[in-house]
Parts: C-alpha cells; structure tokens; sequence
C-alpha cells in the first residue's frame, strides 16, 4: 500500500470524524418526561431538566396564579377582566376582543385553555396583576414556591420571549399542583370546544378525544421551541402526565405523547424509581433555538390548531435532529421519535365535540346586549366607511373634471393667443413691407443740413446757351461753352457733376 493511498486515507477518516462529531454537537435532544401524579415518580425521562421554550403552556402557570388568587379569596370567578389596547394587539392565537370588552376570570380561564387566546391571557395578565411585569413577578414567585427550579417567567401568553424558559420537569411539577390544589377546577383542562355567540372552537390538544383515557392539559407552538404538550390521563384511578417538547409538528407530538402514556400506563412505580425533585440539573446553558429546523421557510408556516394540526404533514428534515436518544424500553413503539416512520401513522378520528358556552359581560344576557351593541357600532362604522369611500370617490370625479375643465381652457386660450400672436406677425411683416417702396434706390439720400459750410463758394450754374438757328430752320444743339480760367483764379465746378453729389 503506497503512502500516497495511506494519507488519502488518513484524511477521508479524518474528516468523516470530524463531520459525525459535528453532526453530534448539532443534534438536539428532544425533552419528554413521564411521571405518576399521585406520587411524583418518574416513569421516563429525557432531556427532563433541559432549559426550553415553553409557548403556550405558559398558560398553564397564568392559570395557577388565577385560581390561586381565587382561593387566597383576593379575586373571584366572577371579576371581571378588561381587554386593553395593548392586549387586542396581542397576535394570534386571538379571540379579537375591542379594547374595552369585559368578561369574567371564568370564562376568560376557559377561553386561554381551550382556543389559547394570547389577547385574553395577556388582559388576565394585566387586570390580576396591575401590569404584566408585576403579574410576572407573581408568577416566578408561586413558581418558586411550589418547587419549579428552570423557569423563568416574563408574559402571561408564552408568546416568544428569549428570556422566558422552563423545562419538561417543572411542567410536571405545575401539572401536579394544578390537579393537586384545585381539584374543582378538573374540568377546566378537559374542555373539547367552546363556543362563543355562532362560533365554536375546537380544544388545541389533540389528544383530547382521540387517546383513551385522556382528560387535559394544555398544548403550546412557537417556531423556536416547536411544539409542546402537558398532557393527563387517567386509567383505573392511575393519572399519568406526559411531558412533550420540540416536536416538529402537532401530528408528531400527539402521536408520541399516546405512546408514551401506552408506556406509562404498562410500568408500575416502584420504591427505587427516581422522583422529579432527584432529576439531576442540566448541563446546557440555554434553550436551543428550534426554528431552523420547525419553521423552514420553504415550506407552509405550522399550525398549532384546527383540523390541519391533527392531520399536518409530519414530513419535516429538521425531525432528525429531534428524538436523538432512543426508549430503552421496547414496550416502547419507537415510531414517533423521527418524522419518516410516523408519516403513515395516525391517531383514531376525534369524538364529537362538546362545546361549552362562553359570552361576554357579566352574564349571557349581558353579553348579548354588549354583542348587539358591537355589531351595531360595527354596522354603522361600516356605513361610515362607505360613505366616505362614496365621498372620496365623488370629489375624486369631481377634482378630475375640474382638471379636464381646466386643461381645455388653458388649451383654447393657448390657442387663441396663437393665433393673435400670428396676426401681430402679419401686421409686422406688412409694416416692413410697406415702409420699403419697391421702386425705391438701394441708396438713401443723405442729410446735409446739419453739416459744416463749405469754404468753398457755392456752385455757380452756366447760363444756358443761346440757341442758334441752323440753315433751313432747325435749331441747332447749344454747346457749352468752355473757357480757360485765368491764371491764379479757381476753376469753376461743372453744374451738372455738382447736382450729382449733393445727391450723395
């Protein structure tokens, strides 16, 4: 073997070293967590403590602090909370309230966990907690105080934040106090739609209704930490909550989370199994921003609700690097942990939905009225808009004839002017041309009034000849007469060569 061949082959090796190394450091763990309620031991954890981007499970923490502001007796279901300007322009997901529009905590809690309004969270935020950094503060403070070590809270919606972070474990541990210290409330997490006057939305949680067993909690996307679910389930009296984080598409984290509570449910807890407070810290730093791999630019923008979240196309390239650590189980279906063995799977069709009612105002009748009022205002804002498109239209017609008015104008006094102007021409040429006879000499006579005398002596004329009569009657030519001039006197200018140059 030549050396030639041996260091080719030193190389090729060193770079493939170097581009599995690469692709190891890239690759990016997915969090998922099981854990048994009741006893908060852990039925399988990866990536448990990793810092992530919550999204919309955010909501859930807004919810505690709600409901726990109701037990400590400081607000009620019934206060009521106020939509801001700042909060109706909160983005999507949104239920598109005016400023101003009330609704109380009850219906405003329902309407977070099931359609995930990020308007009506943010108005929860701001009326409970006077601004939203002082209901963020709130938050971490219950947060710390029911055991969550990763988070860090700054808005009540989970809309994207870079500084606000949780973790699969701290999700679980909110899941268990939630289901732990509010026990009336249950039902609040297992809602399958509202509706709200014609309209009904259907529970984002796709789960809910498709999976036995199933009853909340709460799903949550956004690009840079792709999509996420806090899911319970109850078999036989055994509640089990599954922690889902950074799956490419809702299809593929519904699909996981339904195998990993088929998991959950086949383990029993034993005394030696780890708990959630004994999940070690993590070693990475930071969440790792998602969005290259959820959100590719050449593909449609993914959904976190309606129809298209639970039959979306699960074929994304980014799935690779999510999932990386295998179930050691092999109770375990490995499918849904990489986007090309879950394209032909999919979870049984949804139970009819069973919508709860939700209004505005204090009650339905108040809501009702508020409702006509807004579609009153509406209307009439509507008429007004018309009328002033018609007016705008009009004046726009009306600028535009004046405009052709005034152009024609200008155009025939242009005209006009013209032709005056060609008149004057005429009158000019005929001026000059009049002022020239034709028969007149190219010479001009000559002013010689205001010239100096001559020293000489005016010109002195001959007198004519005295005709001679010839023989035979004819008369004969007269002849001038010319004499010598005497010696010393000036000779005498001829007449007629005198009458030629006063002509000049």
């Amino acid at each position: 073997m030549s050396n030639r061949f041996l260091r080719r082959l030193t190389l090729g090796l060193a770079t493939l070293a170097g581009l599995l190394a690469a692709q190891a450091a890239d690759a990016v763990t997915a969090p998922v967590l099981v854990v048994e309620v009741d006893s908060g031991k852990v039925l399988y954890a990866q990536g448990a403590t990793d810092p992530w981007y919550p999204a919309s499970i955010t909501k859930l923490m807004t919810t505690y602090v709600a409901l726990d502001l109701v037990r400590q007796g400081k607000v009620s279901l019934d206060s009521l909370i106020t939509i801001s300007a700042a909060a109706a322009a909160e983005p999507p997901s949104k239920m598109g309230f005016k400023p101003g529009t009330q609704l109380t905590l009850d219906n405003a809690l329902k309407i977070i966990m099931v359609k995930s309004a990020n308007d009506v969270a943010w108005a929860i935020g701001e009326t409970l907690g006077g601004t939203i950094d002082g209901f963020a503060d709130m938050m971490n403070e219950t947060a710390r105080r029911i055991g969550m070590r990763e988070s860090r809270w700054y808005n009540p919606n989970g809309l994207p934040d870079p500084r606000q972070w949780t973790s699969a474990r701290d999700m679980a541990v909110l899941g268990r106090a939630l289901l732990r210290d509010f026990p009336d409330s249950h039902d609040l997490f297992s809602i399958s739609a509202i509706q709200f006057g014609r309209s009904v939305m259907a529970n984002h949680n796709g789960l809910l209704g498709r999976y036995a067993g199933v009853d909340g909690m709460k799903t949550g996307f956004i690009c840079a930490g792709g999509f996420n679910v806090v899911a319970s389930a109850n078999r036989n009296g055994r509640r089990i909550l599954t922690i889902v984080m950074g799956s490419p598409s809702a299809r593929e984290r519904d699909l996981k989370a339904a195998d990993l509570f088929d998991y959950g449910f086949g383990q029993s807890a034993g005394w030696t199994a780890q708990t959630l407070d004994a999940l070690p810290a993590s070693a990475i730093g930071a969440p790792p921003d998602m969005r290259p791999y959820i959100c590719d630019r050449k593909k449609p923008m993914p959904i976190d609700e309606g129809p298209g979240a639970i039959a979306g196309n699960a074929d994304n390239a980014g799935a690779q690097f999510l999932g990386a650590a295998g179930l050691s189980s092999p109770a375990l279906t490995l499918a849904t942990l990489n986007g090309a063995a879950a394209r032909n799977r999919t979870l049984p069709p949804r139970a009819p939905l069973q919508p709860i009612l939700v209004w505005i105002g204090r009650d339905p009748a108040e809501g009702q009225i508020m409702l006509n009022e807004q579609a009153e205002a509406e209307k009439a804002a509507a008429a007004a808009t018309r009328e002033a498109k018609l007016e705008a239209a009009k004046a726009k017609r009306e600028a535009a004839l004046e405009a052709a008015k005034q152009k024609r104008a200008a155009a025939a006094e242009a005209k006009t002017q013209a032709k005056a102007q060609g008149k004057d021409q005429g009158k000019a040429k005929a001026a000059i041309a009049g002022a020239v006879p034709r028969a007149a000499s190219a010479y001009t006579s000559v002013d010689v009034s205001g010239m100096p005398e001559a020293k000489h002596k005016p010109p002195t004329h001959a007198k004519p000849a005295t005709a001679v009569t010839q023989k035979g009657g004819k008369p004969a030519v007269a002849k001038s007469v010319q004499t010598k001039p005497k010696a010393g006197a000036k000779p005498k200018p001829n007449a007629a060569k005198s009458a030629e140059s006063a002509d000049e």
